[in-house]
């Protein structure tokens, strides 16, 4: 099979691999679809602490099934699916409280296995979800960022109240929709004037990053602060300021990365002060059903500001995307599946 496959940082290559046989409870997916997310441009830049090279990244997948793996139960051949990335142990301790997203032995696809910029990508069962009727493959490979966003509001608990988003990227664009579907009034703030228009386009209010960003978020409250602060940035100066802009008694949830050993300092009296609620959201557990069902039903409009590339054009993409962040949105790569076009 053909594959893009990351060879060490900005050294990306289009070739041939073996293709991958589904084992044990596992299937085979001819990818339709993959998203470009942050993650797998931190794995071409050199910037994601868990990356392994050489790699084939791509974690947003969507495709049709065409093989099954030897005691293989639930599937056929010829299923749309959605592919979750996440793969627990199931056995740690994290697991055992149902948050496989944290296992200790946490294996990723994309990143510590094969993922979907290649033409097939091997799966467990488990990780597998149907598509529902009326969803394109490019849709559905939507449900990986989607379900970040369902676990970052469910993290945050999330309801018809004001919510800050710092960081109007890929994920920052999930975090809008999927707050707006829960009936929050959705304040976004970036640098870059083209994602803060992005933004716009799906409902939320815009603030600009920098000085002033905290009298306006006061302002705007009323000198209270913002219920929910998320961070969706990666930038530990803009970890730091969500205690400023957080209301007395907020939450705030993180959600960018930072590179590993890198320290995020917050004035230790506020913690006691504000009594805020700091939590860590990192991908999603069991949101992938929630995702495709706000897919599905039209909540989520994040897919029609997403522009598509040929697979095999990705090393033009990733080197495009890295030059200029703000050229492009949101990017899917995409390829027929199955002979079905996505």
């Amino acid at each position: 099979m053909r594959a893009a496959v990351i060879h060490a940082p900005f050294d990306l290559r289009i070739e041939d691999l073996e293709t991958p046989r589904p084992g044990p409870d596992e299937v085979l997916v001819s990818v339709g679809a993959a998203g470009i997310c942050a993650g797998d441009m931190y794995i071409y830049q050199g910037k994601n602490p868990y990356a392994l090279y050489p790699a084939v990244a791509g974690h947003e997948v969507a495709g049709i099934v065409v093989d099954l793996g030897p005691g293989t139960a639930g599937f056929a051949r010829g299923d749309r699916v959605a592919v979750e990335p996440f793969i627990g142990c199931g056995t740690c301790y994290p697991c055992r409280i149902g948050k496989p997203n944290c296992c200790a032995k946490l294996v990723i696809l994309g990143v510590h296995r094969p993922g979907g910029y290649a033409e097939y990508i091997a799966a467990p069962a488990r990780n597998v979800h149907r598509i529902p009727p009326g969803l394109s493959l490019i849709e559905a490979s939507f449900a990986e960022p989607v379900a970040i966003g369902v676990q970052a509001c469910r993290r945050g608990a999330v309801g018809a109240e004001y919510v800050l988003v710092l960081g109007c990227g890929p994920i920052g664009l999930a975090l809008i929709e999927v707050a707006r579907a829960r009936g929050a009034r959705v304040v976004a703030a970036d640098v870059l004037p083209g994602r803060l228009e992005t933004a716009r386009r799906l409902g939320a209010e815009t603030l600009v990053a920098g000085d002033d960003l905290e009298r306006s978020v006061l302002e705007q409250t009323s000198g209270e602060g913002a219920p929910v602060v998320m961070e969706a940035t990666g930038n530990p100066k803009a970890m730091e300021a969500t205690v400023n802009l957080v209301a007395s008694g907020g939450r705030i949830v993180i959600i960018g990365l930072v590179k590993k050993g890198t320290l995020v300092g917050f004035p230790g009296l506020d913690f006691t002060r504000k009594e805020m609620t700091i939590v860590g959201s990192r991908a999603s557990a069991n949101c992938f059903p929630e995702a495709l069902e706000l897919l599905a039903g039209g909540k989520i409009t994040y897919p029609r500001v997403a522009t598509e590339f040929s697979l095999w054009d990705a090393p033009s993409v990733f080197s495009r995307i890295a030059k200029d962040p703000g050229s492009v949105h949101k990017g899917v790569l995409v390829r027929e599946a199955a002979g079905e076009r996505v």
